[in-house]
Formats: structure tokens, C-alpha cells, sequence
């Protein structure tokens, strides 16, 4: 079965950015940057963050807010956070860490990702297991495998040399052949012979799927407001739910209230739209208002931008997209 993956991943591989010159840098920000997140999104991503950053030492000195800005649309800005954090650690210890154990220590780095940079940037046998391992090696078996049982398995199937093309044709079936949602091509797998799961007519039920918790609902109201060709901003706390991120104001249902009793004189209430954003646990239903105002108090707490600059400048989270789209259009 090893044999028959490796030759299926020469042969079959995707072209992708980060396969050539695979240094522990290039791979480690791949990696995090393809959690939760499709390969066909994250390519000029990586390429533009490549560009602006192209080592360790750029990112660990790189501004806060431009960083923020090379990750807007990605989502998850944790991982942006934790990236600079690693970064600034690897800068000072002189190297990039070489043993899974000291690359696991970093910084928003799990046993999946360690495992992903110790095999493919450094070639050692460490399986990096996430669902679409999980899911070739549970229907290959026919039983279903926590992530700990699935590396300690393949772990033992590590051939010599190969280190890294054996983890990454793992990752290649799964994403490409052995595929979670819709029928699988297992005419094209290379490895359908082995797979108990096919000849026993199980591919349905493996691996077995956990029920979800149905996601928490919010409804919010989310003002774009302009004065004089600009519009307001302001930074969510520095901890929480999009933390540090530039975001737009949210009030209640009274807001022409609010506002005119805040001292801002409203000139134009524009016509409602409805966005929503999903996160992992937690839907945002969101009713968007543009504000035209004629006059706003000296002190207000907010970060008056223009369109330009809000694009340019502004690190603005996609759950902010339909407001977006509310100044973009006019």
C-alpha cells in the first residue's frame, strides 16, 4: 500500500506554491493557513504573504495591522496572531525548531501541523493526521480512529527517505480521491484493493460522524455611518470574538435615538440589507443600516476612513463583508 501511494502522489500531485522549495517556514505558514480553509482560497494568499513576507524575521517584525491586513479574508486571526508570537520565539532561539516536540512548543501549532512541518520541511516520520487522513485510514480499515491510534498506525508504515511524499500522498487522497462530502472516486483510488470499507459497502458510515451542537444565533444591528465622505470605524476589544479587528458600529433598535442623543445629527436613514456570517458556534444575523450625518461631536470614538482607505488601509473581518458592500456600491 505505501508503495502504491507513493506512486499515486508522484504522478497525481497538485501544483501548489508551497510544494516547491518546501523550507520549514514556506510549509509551516501553508499549513496554518490551510487550517479550516480550501486550497483554492488560500493560493493567493500565500503567494501575497510570501511576497511581503518571506522569512521568519519579516514576519516576527512586521506591524500588527499590516499583518492583520495580508490575513483579511481568511478568517480565524488567531492563527495570524499566533504566527507573529512563533515567529518572534524561532527569531530569538536563533533557528527554526527541527524535532517535532520543540515544533509543537510554538505557538498555535498542534500535533497535525507539527507533524505536517517535521516530515515534509525536515523528512521525519511523523504523521500528521487531520480528517482527510482520518477518514483514508478509517475507510482503508474498516473501523474508525481517533487522531493518536492514526498516527501511532502510520507511524509504523513510514518508508526511509520518503518521509515527506508518504505524509503528503495521505493528504492528497483524502483531499482529492477519498472525499468527505459526495461519492468518492474510488474507480481512480490506488488503493481501492485494500479497502475494507468499499468491499464490505461501508463507505457511508466511515468514519462515523459526531453530531454537531446546533450554533448559537445573534441578531445585530450594524450601522455604516458617513460623514463627509467617510465612514466609521472602531477596534473590537483586544480579547474575544474577532479580537483587535476593525469592525463597524453596532447599535439597538433605537439608534436614530441613540445617535442624536449621543450629539450626531442624522440626515439620511438609506435602505436596510440583510447580511449573515457563520462561525463555528456562533451565527450572526445582521440588519445593515446606512447613516448619512451632517454632524458628528468632536469626540466620538470612532476612526473616520474613506472608501480608499478602508480598503487599503484596514484590516476588515469577511463578517463585515455586506457593510462592505453597502460603501462600495454607494
Amino acid at each position: 500500500m505505501v508503495e502504491e501511494l507513493l506512486r499515486y502522489f508522484s504522478e497525481n500531485a497538485r501544483d501548489l506554491e508551497w510544494r516547491h522549495n518546501p523550507t520549514p517556514y514556506r510549509v509551516w505558514i501553508s499549513e496554518i493557513m490551510l487550517q479550516q480553509t480550501r486550497v483554492e482560497a488560500v493560493k493567493s494568499y500565500y503567494e501575497r504573504f510570501m511576497k511581503e513576507l518571506p522569512t521568519v524575521e519579516a514576519l516576527a517584525a512586521v506591524s500588527e495591522e499590516k499583518l492583520f491586513k495580508l490575513w483579511e479574508g481568511l478568517g480565524y486571526y488567531s492563527r495570524a496572531r499566533n504566527l507573529q508570537k512563533a515567529a518572534k520565539m524561532i527569531v530569538e532561539a536563533g533557528k527554526f525548531p527541527d524535532t517535532l516536540e520543540e515544533i509543537a512548543k510554538l505557538p498555535g501549532i498542534g500535533p497535525y501541523t507539527a507533524g505536517a512541518i517535521a516530515s515534509i520541511a525536515f523528512g521525519l516520520p511523523t504523521p500528521a493526521v487531520d480528517g482527510n487522513v482520518l477518514r483514508v485510514l478509517s475507510r482503508i480499515r474498516g473501523r474508525n480512529y481517533n487522531a493518536k491510534e492514526a498516527a501511532a498506525e502510520l507511524k509504523e508504515l513510514y518508508p526511509p527517505g520518503r518521509s515527506s511524499d508518504f505524509t503528503q500522498s495521505l493528504m492528497e487522497l483524502g483531499a482529492c480521491v477519498c472525499l468527505p462530502n459526495g461519492k468518492p472516486l474510488c474507480e481512480i483510488c490506488p488503493v481501492a484493493h485494500e479497502c475494507v470499507a468499499l468491499r464490505d459497502d461501508r463507505i457511508d458510515e466511515l468514519p462515523e460522524k459526531t453530531e454537531k451542537k446546533p450554533r448559537k444565533i445573534e441578531e445585530k444591528n450594524i450601522l455604516v455611518l458617513e460623514y463627509n465622505g467617510t465612514f466609521a470605524l472602531l477596534k473590537r476589544p483586544a480579547k474575544g470574538l474577532l479580537a483587535k479587528l476593525w469592525s463597524f458600529p453596532e447599535f439597538s433598535d433605537d439608534f436614530r435615538m441613540e445617535l442624536e442623543q449621543a450629539g450626531y445629527s442624522v440626515e439620511h436613514i438609506g435602505r436596510k440589507s440583510s447580511a449573515k456570517h457563520i462561525f463555528t458556534h456562533i451565527e450572526w444575523k445582521m440588519k445593515i443600516y446606512p447613516v448619512k450625518l451632517s454632524a458628528i461631536p468632536e469626540e466620538n470614538g470612532f476612526v473616520w476612513g474613506t472608501r480608499d482607505e478602508l480598503v487599503k488601509d484596514y484590516a476588515i473581518p469577511a463578517a463585515y463583508q455586506g457593510a462592505m458592500k453597502v460603501i462600495m456600491e454607494d
